[in-house]
């Protein structure tokens, strides 16, 4: 169920982010003042919210398993991030990019599905 959370909570924080980014009226670069003001953004600053909360849950997911078994487990990620940006943001992606992004998502899998430790903690936890 955590993991499920870790992935949910990174492809939203992530969408969010990007929506909000799209719809600023300046590029960011270089000066601090212009990420200051991103951050105002309603959707930025939710974005950000919602990659703090993906950032504990992540923290308490490593606590209780091998960094080895969580990273293939949220390499389904990947694969949400590049759909969202797809249907929410008109995103053009590419056949390559789409074959690039489940080549991703098959050799975390293919990681995953290797033997791993998890701690007692974990077990007992669910």
């Amino acid at each position: 169920m955590l993991v499920l959370a870790v992935v949910w909570l990174n492809a939203c924080g992530n969408l969010l982010m990007a929506w909000g980014m799209k719809h600023i009226p300046e590029t960011v670069s270089w000066n601090p003042a212009g990420y200051i003001r991103a951050m105002l953004n309603p959707f930025v600053a939710a974005g950000i919210a919602v990659l703090i909360l993906w950032l504990l849950t992540r923290m308490a997911l490593l606590s209780w398993a091998d960094l080895s078994f969580v990273l293939p487990l949220t390499g389904l990620g990947y694969i949400l991030n590049a759909f969202s940006g797809k249907v929410f943001l008109n995103e053009s992606i590419t056949s390559a990019h789409w074959i690039g992004t489940f080549l991703v998502f098959i050799g975390t899998a293919m990681v995953g599905s290797t033997q791993h430790q998890t701690d007692a903690r974990c077990e007992a936890a669910q």
